[in-house]
């Protein structure tokens, strides 16, 4: 009898939607629904986004406990080797979606609220153009700034800790201004300034975070700067091409 060559059996591949980051990522946009829906009061659709103090403190908690889940994830892809596009993609969707909760909590709480809107504005809009750029321009990732001129720029997407600084400082800046909230309608600068001269640790990580989040503020609006001139050369490419191409079609009429 021939001898028969025994295979191993492959190994199903698993799914892309199965890997440790990107379930993460689902329990997020889940946790994010319930949390808005516990935290806004539905009082008729013009009261939609009146903070509902009764919750204010489990949501704080709570609040802290999706910061933390949204940095495991992005450790969890690299330790397991789990890296993936739909992951990177969910999660700065869910880091937009986030934010953009905390922000609409934060405009309700202080005044003038519009501060807070307008951060929301230029964080989706900065990160929306951006993202659009890379695969209009053919490239595999987001952080791929090697084209741009400016320093600032370049030294934000190019070096992985000074990038995970300004973001953290950020987020960490908005749940701490989440965290010592009291009454509704109080002025944000005058929180601010009284809680970084109170000389105590909290003062210094405020102070330490407003920093970073400088920086993260300076780095959307050159992102989006750069981005929309970006996105303008590239239609004048296309146009250019159209015409060539419309002549080239004329003479050969």
């Amino acid at each position: 009898m021939a001898n028969v060559k025994k295979t191993a059996p492959r190994l199903r591949k698993l799914s892309v939607y199965l890997y440790i980051p990107n379930i993460i990522g689902g329990f997020l946009w889940v946790f994010l629904i319930v949390y808005d829906y516990w935290l806004h009061g539905f009082d008729g659709i013009f009261h939609f986004y009146v903070v509902n103090v009764r919750y204010l403190s489990v949501m704080r908690v709570l609040g802290a406990f999706s910061f933390v889940c949204d940095a495991i994830d992005g450790w969890c892809a690299r330790k397991f080797n789990q890296v993936s596009t739909f992951g990177a993609v969910l999660d700065m969707v869910t880091d937009r979606i986030s934010t953009a909760c905390l922000l609409v909590i934060l405009s309700q709480v202080y005044r003038p609220g519009l501060v807070f809107v307008s951060l929301l504005a230029l964080d989706i809009g900065s990160h929306w153009l951006q993202m659009y750029s890379t695969f209009l321009t053919g490239k595999t990732n987001h952080k791929d700034v090697k084209d741009s001129t400016n320093w600032l720029f370049k030294a934000y997407y190019g070096n992985r800790m000074f990038m995970g600084y300004c973001c953290v400082a950020c987020e960490v800046l908005y749940l701490i201004l989440f965290l010592i909230a009291g009454k509704q309608s109080e002025s944000l600068v005058d929180v601010v300034a009284s809680t970084v001269r109170q000389g105590s640790p909290l003062s210094f990580l405020v102070a330490l975070s407003l920093f970073g989040w400088a920086i993260k503020q300076t780095i959307n609006v050159i992102q989006e700067t750069f981005v929309s001139a970006k996105l303008t050369f590239y239609n004048g490419i296309v146009d250019s091409e159209v015409d060539q191409f419309e002549t080239h079609m004329l003479l050969y009429a």
